[in-house]
């Protein structure tokens, strides 16, 4: 008989500054570089979840805005249930960190995709991480490589800046990204 999947959520945590940094959280027990996430308490909505897991893995309040999409995957032999939102951190840490993390690193998306220890979280980061810098009004399409990102109002405006062929590859990521959830509603993932 198959299992319940556990269900948990987490974020996609932005801190702005010249260069936005994307928080990644080392796990003591595996000594494995993750995305801030966990399991849903009893009563809690995912996006409730989300908020308090970031908060006790990355010790920084949030702000959550879009959601972001989901990944699924096999841990302890069931199927684990992670959805994400795209949040962002003002100021300096304001709780301190569980148990459970050893240390938090906040680093540039590219640097934060090579961080991470499962393939999978690479992936899923490699694929809504633009997504999340362009919602947040930060365009992932850097000038140079000391010239910080230039503020965007909106993500109509955001892509114009980018790009023929990276306005298409973000589009594709969207796009893909959509199915993806669609296919995975429908039972079909």
């Amino acid at each position: 008989m198959a299992r319940a999947p556990v269900m948990a959520a987490g974020g996609i945590v932005l801190r702005h500054g010249a260069t936005p940094l994307i928080a990644v959280v080392r796990q003591r027990k595996r000594n494995e570089w993750v995305l801030p996430k966990g399991k849903l308490d009893d009563g809690e909505t995912p996006e409730e979840a989300a908020r308090r897991e970031v908060l006790e893995e990355t010790g920084h309040d949030v702000a959550v805005h879009e959601f972001l999409g989901t990944l699924v995957y096999q841990s302890g032999g069931r199927s684990k249930v992670v959805h994400f939102w795209r949040m962002e951190a003002d100021g300096g840490p304001v709780a301190e960190l569980m148990n459970d993390i050893k240390a938090v690193d906040w680093l540039p998306l590219e640097d934060a995709v090579e961080r991470l220890s499962r393939e999978y979280e690479r992936t899923f980061l490699a694929h809504v991480g633009p997504i999340a810098l362009l919602a947040s009004g930060v365009s992932p399409a850097r000038p140079g490589p000391h010239a910080p990102p230039p503020a965007i109002d909106d993500i109509d405006a955001a892509m114009q800046t980018l790009s023929p062929a990276e306005a298409a590859s973000v589009a594709e990521l969207r796009h893909g990204l959509l199915q993806k959830v669609k296919a995975w509603l429908r039972g079909e993932a």
